[in-house]
């Protein structure tokens, strides 16, 4: 399943730059950096459950904010790029 990842962290304090750190580092584990704040991960539905879990335990829900988009199995035809960053296979080895 594809899902895309936004995140916006409160770093006005040092506990909320460690905490973007963080949120950058378990996404950095399991999906491609697309944009400063934004990943896209192709995980089966036990993995994405994991990260979630995880992320959620990273976050302030009351300064930070945590985005999914589940574009499914059926991804392909959901998603178009234009611009300066190369593209990358999703199904292919993620190399961190």
């Amino acid at each position: 399943m594809m899902v895309l990842i936004s995140y916006d962290v409160e770093t006005l304090t040092s506990d909320g730059k460690s905490r973007l750190r963080r949120v950058a580092k378990a996404l950095e584990s399991y999906a491609q950096r697309v944009q400063n704040s934004v990943f896209e991960a192709d995980l089966d539905y036990a993995v994405f459950l994991k990260l979630k879990d995880k992320l959620l335990k990273v976050i302030d829900e009351k300064s930070d904010s945590l985005r999914f988009y589940y574009l499914g199995n059926h991804w392909h035809n959901k998603v178009e790029h234009f611009g300066v960053k190369a593209g990358y296979d999703p199904e292919g080895l993620l190399l961190t």
